[in-house]
């Protein structure tokens, strides 16, 4: 592990769900799961998995970022049945940690991802090189800046021309920066 990044845990544990470190086992799961689901890849930087090569090759590199300490994405997992439903990347520089995430479509409105984000951001915040956790969401994506705000993220801002989702544009979309900070 880089000797900069914060000693994130490869388990976080929630009352619904597990988040753990990723595995080439998973990539068929994953796959089955939401990588090829084109509702789910809209508000993405990455399209649609044509193919469970994709999903795999994803998923290495995953694992070798993780191994390398240049990032953490954590596969989401409901506790009940061990099914993979998403995943949440966290992407440490300094004492910023942005995140990602994702879930499969499925388990949309359920409050999962709120879950997720709460305890990734309690953890993170506990770390004591880590003063922020930020993330960003395009600003057509709702349910996204709600999942933000209703785990304590505040919005901060408007990034224009931030970031390029391929599934709606080729150029760079606007987008919200939300953040939860140490006080």
């Amino acid at each position: 592990m880089d000797k900069t990044s914060p000693a994130f845990p490869s388990f976080i544990e929630t009352s619904r769900l597990a988040l753990r470190a990723p595995h080439l086992s998973d990539t068929e799961e994953m796959f089955a799961s939401y990588t090829q689901d084109a509702d789910v890849a809209r508000y993405m930087v990455w399209q649609p998995h044509a193919s469970v090569e994709t999903t795999h090759d994803f998923i290495a590199g995953c694992v070798a970022q993780w191994n390398a300490g240049l990032a953490f994405p954590y596969i989401i997992t409901l506790k009940s049945s061990g099914r993979l439903i998403g995943m949440l990347e966290a992407r440490p520089s300094g004492h910023i940690v942005n995140v990602g995430y994702v879930l499969a479509r499925r388990h949309w409105g359920q409050g999962l991802m709120v879950e997720s984000l709460q305890a990734f951001t309690a953890l993170a915040l506990r770390l004591p090189s880590v003063y922020r956790v930020e993330a960003t969401c395009d600003v057509d994506n709702r349910p996204s800046a709600r999942a933000l705000e209703k785990s304590g993220f505040l919005q901060e801002g408007r990034l224009a021309r931030h970031t390029v989702h391929p599934n709606i544009s080729a150029e760079p979309r606007d987008c919200f920066i939300y953040a939860a900070c140490r006080p």
